[in-house]
Formats: C-alpha cells, sequence, structure tokens
C-alpha cells in the first residue's frame, strides 16, 4: 500500500477579482484518517475543498489527492472521491432507497448491483428501517446521513465533508458524526471542514487551523490544546467573603500564585501535576475550615487553543506556519 498522503497541497493560491480566498495554504494528509480544516467563515475552507474536488481551479500552486494531481488528471480524481457539500442532495419525493438506487446508477452500476449497494448503505447508515420513507419526513440527522450514504456509493477512497452538520441540534450533530467515525473505520481517508471546534475535537485525528486564507498552525487536538498551557485548578467558594483567604491558602500550597476572579468567587491557577495539586490544596482546605462550592481540574478546551493561537499568528504572520 503506497505511504503517499491521501491529500496533499503546496501553496494553493485562489483569487476572486480583488479577494484572495487562498493565500499560499499547505496541506498533508495521511491515509485512512480524519482531517479537520478549522476557521471561521470566510476563512477559505470550502474554497480549499473546491479546488481539491476538481470543482474550481487553483491560480497558484499544487495539489494530488488520491494520487492524482488535480489540474492535470481531475477525472482520475473524481473516480476516487466523495463529496457532501454543505446543502443535502437527495430528492425529497423519492424514498431513501429510491434516492441511493439512483445514485448507484448515475455512477454507472448496473440495477442489481445499485439495489445490492443502496441496501448496504441503509444499513450502515442505520436508515434501513427508513428506507421506504421520503426524505422530506426525515430529521434533520437523518437526511444528512442519507446524504453521506449517496457520498459513499463507490467506496472513495477520499471524501471531502463541507461543514456537514450546519444547522442541525445536537442530536442530528451527534448521529453524523457517528457516521462519520464509521467511515473513517472502514478506510475512507475524511477532510473535513467546519467552524464547530467541539466536532474537530470528537472526529480528527489532526487539525489544519486556517483564517484569510492562510495557514496558521497544524496539530493534534490534544496538542493544540496543550500550546496554552497545561490544566488548571480551579476552586469556587461557597462564601465570597473567603475568596481573599482561599487566594492565599493556595498560593502556600502550591508556591504559584493564583488568579482569584471575584465575580465568581473563584480560584484558579495552572498545574502541571493535577492530581498531586488537587489533593495538596484540598487538604489544606480542610484544615483551614474554608466551605466550597467546588473544586477540580479543568483542560484546556479547543474553543480557547484556536482564539489564543489565531490571535497569538495573527500578530505575527510572519512567524506562523
Amino acid at each position: 500500500m503506497t505511504s503517499e498522503p491521501a491529500v496533499q497541497a503546496s501553496g494553493l493560491v485562489k483569487r476572486y477579482k480583488s479577494k484572495t480566498a487562498l493565500d499560499g495554504v499547505d496541506l498533508e494528509v495521511p491515509r485512512g484518517t480524519v482531517h479537520g480544516l478549522l476557521g471561521p467563515n470566510g476563512a477559505g475552507k470550502t474554497t480549499a475543498v473546491r479546488i481539491l474536488s476538481t470543482l474550481t481551479g487553483a491560480d497558484g500552486g499544487s495539489a494530488r489527492v488520491a494520487g492524482f494531481d488535480v489540474a492535470r488528471q481531475p477525472r482520475e480524481v473524481r473516480r476516487r472521491i466523495g463529496l457532501t457539500g454543505q446543502q443535502t442532495a437527495v430528492d425529497d419525493l423519492m424514498t431513501a432507497r429510491q434516492n441511493l438506487v439512483m445514485f448507484g446508477r448515475l455512477f454507472r452500476l448496473d440495477k442489481g448491483a445499485a439495489r445490492r449497494r443502496a441496501d448496504e448503505l441503509l444499513e450502515i447508515f442505520g436508515l434501513a428501517e427508513a428506507a421506504g420513507r421520503a426524505p422530506k419526513k426525515f430529521s434533520g440527522g437523518m437526511r444528512r446521513r442519507l446524504d453521506l450514504a449517496a457520498s459513499m456509493i463507490l467506496s472513495p477512497e477520499v471524501l471531502f465533508l463541507d461543514e456537514p452538520t450546519t444547522g442541525l441540534d445536537p442530536a442530528g450533530r451527534r448521529e453524523v458524526w457517528e457516521a462519520v467515525r464509521s467511515m473513517a473505520a472502514s478506510g475512507t481517508t475524511v477532510l473535513l471542514t467546519t467552524h464547530y471546534l467541539d466536532e474537530a475535537d470528537k472526529l480528527c485525528d489532526r487539525i489544519s487551523v486556517i483564517d484569510q486564507g492562510r495557514n496558521y498552525i497544524e496539530d493534534t487536538p490534544a496538542g493544540m490544546k496543550r500550546r496554552i498551557g497545561d490544566e488548571r485548578l480551579e476552586i469556587v467558594a461557597a462564601d465570597p467573603a473567603e475568596l481573599s483567604a482561599l487566594t492565599d491558602l493556595v498560593r502556600r500550597a502550591l508556591s504559584v500564585e493564583p488568579s482569584a476572579e471575584e465575580a465568581g468567587a473563584s480560584v484558579s491557577v495552572p498545574v502541571a501535576d493535577g492530581v498531586s495539586a488537587l489533593t495538596a490544596v484540598a487538604v489544606e482546605i480542610r484544615a483551614a475550615g474554608i466551605d466550597v462550592a467546588d473544586i477540580g481540574l479543568r483542560r484546556p478546551t479547543l474553543d480557547e487553543a484556536f482564539l489564543h493561537l489565531t490571535a497569538a499568528a495573527a500578530k505575527t504572520p510572519e512567524e506562523t506556519v
């Protein structure tokens, strides 16, 4: 099996009149992984997907998908990819099974093969019981799963998902996440664009953060969080009047300067060994007889990492990746 990345881009540039949508984006996605393109609306995520899926041409740079050049070998690329855009592509007047059979026929499967593949995908995506119903009667999550199933008719090597859960409620988003995990487990490489940080955190092996058409950082979700520091110990005083005493206690117990927030009557401090720090502070709190409403360890969220890293990169672009 080739070790060449499933998706590889170098210096991608795309301009629309006076607007630069992509300004030298680099990307490398190993085969069999889920890779997230993360960034705010207008960052250039959808433009990158359109170039990689051969829907539009780049004004500069190069890209290869599934081993083929997207500019010189677009037909070879298209034979090996699937694409799910921000809007579902299923027909509301046909049943779920009829939709999938239709897509199979469009991909030049014979009638028997199209029907067998439709039934396989309905089972895989948990839609077998709804096979005879029209998508207009589906929940948002079910419609999106049917859309994903349609993109998997030919078991693509690479699947592009452009903000697949936009507009879905929490239950619908979880349904789509499970479907994406199932596809990745079957060996399909997934490139996912999203501005939902919890989505990237739960689904992606690695994340590329882009904004204003440029790369800012690439790392694992855990690695991004580590970049802004260790976990924090947080204690909330039951009585706001004891906040000062609680702050002094944490300072003595850990020999570090904590942060105090009067509005929430809380004290927080970064810690390298969270369990030891929590134990030491808990012992001191008990000995001092201070009542606390809450005490616990909190790791940085991907939201915090994203805001921290993009803000830092925006201030010093020459130092960013």
